[in-house]
């Protein structure tokens, strides 16, 4: 068995992450999943123009590895684009560079990547309380497992 992947550093969640040719019902379309990772090897390379090397350090990979996560977005993409399918960006292995705690009591503070790599928190700095919980994006799926928002049936997007 092979070791966990390590995961992926996203500074950038897009606020839209479903994309659809017009005209054509969801229900007759076939999607591509384009990870949040994959998503944000699209910005930082072809959006930002940085060169491979800086992508893979701001991602907290090797450029074997970006390269790799690339040329799979890249795919996926042109296989949406050209056969009319329709987008979904969602799941992946990644941690955001930033992220956000809460407490029971209501406070909150953000965690570099490089700290949560290392040593995650286990109080609230500013009560010392061990209820704490990590804060998600809003309505996206993302993590490990890759499991997400599911389509519904007869939904129009």
């Amino acid at each position: 068995m092979g070791r966990q992947p390590l995961s992926r550093r996203v500074d950038f969640i897009p606020q839209v992450t479903y994309f659809k040719p017009t005209g054509v019902p969801v229900t007759h379309l076939q999607e591509v999943r384009l990870t949040v990772e994959e998503a944000e090897a699209i910005r930082l390379k072809d959006l930002e123009g940085l060169e491979q090397e800086e992508c893979a350090q701001r991602m907290n990979v090797s450029r074997t590895t970006f390269a790799r996560v690339l040329s799979s977005a890249r795919q996926k993409m042109a296989d949406a684009l050209l056969n009319g399918k329709a987008i979904r960006i969602e799941g992946g292995n990644f941690q955001m560079t930033l992220q956000r705690f809460r407490c029971n009591r209501g406070h909150e503070w953000d965690v570099p990547f490089e700290v949560m790599i290392n040593a995650p928190p286990q109080f609230c700095p500013t009560c010392n309380t061990p209820g704490i919980l990590p804060l998600q994006p809003p309505g996206l799926g993302w993590g490990r497992d890759g499991r997400g928002r599911r389509r519904r049936e007869g939904r129009n997007w």
